[in-house]
């Protein structure tokens, strides 16, 4: 119910949807190759996830410990930075920038986790430019603590 009205509230855009029990960002609508800092253009969809975010918070009992889990993904091409010496590192910064803002919008922090799972959990295991895409993503997962 929750990703369905998230769902609604983002709009009818191929790089958001909803897989499963998870909720899938495009890296590439968020963040520049190889970067972790937000692109200002995602902050329009993060503020409507933030909202979404403080609206669950009051309608679910408190006694239900619940954390929306905030997984970075990369692709398999290696990345070797001053900044970034892998993949998981980079994913992982990918996940902590999104939560942060997610607490700068009012999202309580006790309500959200940050993981980085770089390259080792692809949706695709194929090579292509479409298939290293999909795999270089931010998902959202409702989950207990």
């Amino acid at each position: 119910d929750f990703f369905g009205k998230l769902k609604e509230a983002l709009g009818n855009r191929p790089d958001f949807q909803v897989v499963g029990d998870r909720f899938v960002f495009s890296s590439d609508v968020l963040f520049d190759s190889g970067a972790a800092e937000l692109k200002s253009e995602a902050t329009g969809q993060l503020d409507k996830l933030a909202e979404a975010l403080k609206q669950l918070e009051t309608k679910i009992p408190s006694d239900i410990a619940w954390v929306m889990r905030v997984d970075g993904h990369t692709d398999v091409n290696p990345i070797a930075t001053p900044q970034f010496h892998s993949n998981w590192e980079l994913s992982a910064e990918r996940a902590i920038s999104v939560v942060r803002y997610l607490m700068d919008k009012g999202v309580p922090a006790n309500r959200l986790v940050a993981a980085g799972f770089g390259e080792f959990q692809p949706l695709d295991t194929g090579t292509t430019d479409d298939a290293l895409r999909k795999n270089r993503r931010i998902e959202l997962k409702l989950t207990e603590r």
